[in-house]
């Protein structure tokens, strides 16, 4: 019998801080089976920062799990910093994470941003994963950034009236501007009350039912500051165009074992690009959670993850 739920609390057994260039020291912590096989968590955002509970979709008798918050986010510092934050960057921190630790090759499990900087991450290394497990596929691209600034309100009116009312009426016209403005500002009584509208918006969006606590997780500063600052910043700067879409690539990654887990009712990433990177990676296996919305907090989903990381545990 599969299991059907998270497993239980745990701490790490080792943690420590990785100076990746003069200004980003990013946390990683390790917990479960040290000898056990090796599981890389990516977060979401990007900038929202890893959690203790996102160790336990993982057997901690068998996996050896690492996490770390990526440049900016989380306990990473500094916190918000763009400066030298780009998917780049990022993919180059785990590959120099993954040789400080002495991990041959792991599996990589990501959701939302994660599924983007897992595939793009895939793609570089190809040789140093051994499966991918994507959540909520975003692809970084125009489109699913236009969706989350104005096409949510088809759905999601209330929270994208307190996201937009937050600006000026002149200023709706231009969403992303507007706040990456005052995101990018210095002043904590500009920026925080931004940051904090930005992200709850995203929260409130997140999941299938209301989720009060989860609107609360999303309005915490240090949380608020890094998604926020940080999603404007990729945004603006990093989207993937034509001649660097992660889809068009998939060819360098068709051989690893993936699952893709896709909420049929996701909102913040809708299922359109779960369906196209499935049909251009017919070899990967595709599961619709057909009562869930995007968090991998839904029920359906965490379900589905976890007998996905069970079922891994026969790799060869």
């Amino acid at each position: 019998m599969s299991r059907q739920d998270l497993f239980p609390p745990i701490d790490p057994y080792s943690s420590g801080r990785l100076q990746v260039d003069d200004t980003h020291t990013l946390y990683w912590e390790q917990s479960g089976n040290p000898q056990g096989q090796p599981v890389l968590f990516l977060h979401g955002g990007p900038g929202a920062g890893a959690t203790p509970t996102h160790r336990r979709f993982f057997d901690p008798a068998h996996y050896r799990i690492v996490i770390h918050d990526q440049r900016g986010a989380g306990r990473s510092t500094p916190v918000g910093s763009l400066v030298g934050n780009s998917t780049r960057h990022l993919v180059a921190d785990i590959e120099r994470l993954r040789r400080h630790l002495r991990i041959d090759r792991w599996i990589v499990f990501g959701g939302s941003w994660g599924s983007t900087l897992g595939l793009a991450y895939a793609e570089a290394h190809p040789e140093a994963v051994r499966a991918l497990v994507l959540r909520g596929i975003f692809l970084c691209r125009r489109s699913e950034v236009e969706w989350f600034l104005y096409g949510i309100r088809t759905v999601y009116p209330e929270p994208w009236r307190a996201f937009a009312g937050f600006l000026p009426e002149e200023e709706r016209g231009d969403i992303l501007a507007a706040y990456y403005r005052r995101l990018t500002d210095p002043d904590p009584a500009v920026h925080l009350p931004a940051a904090r509208a930005w992200s709850i918006y995203e929260g409130a969006c997140s999941t299938l039912l209301p989720s009060p606590d989860t609107v609360a997780a999303f309005g915490e500063d240090r949380m608020a500051l890094g998604l926020s600052r940080i999603e404007a910043h990729y945004f603006t700067h990093h989207l993937y165009t034509r001649e660097n879409d992660l889809v068009a690539h998939v060819d360098r990654i068709r051989h690893i074992p993936a699952t893709i887990v896709q909420g049929r009712y996701d909102m913040v990433c809708p299922i359109v690009s779960a369906d196209e990177l499935a049909r251009a990676w017919g070899e990967a296996e595709y599961i619709i959670a057909p009562d869930a919305g995007h968090s991998a907090m839904e029920p359906s989903i965490r379900t589905r993850l976890v007998s996905t990381m069970e079922r891994l545990k026969r790799l060869p």
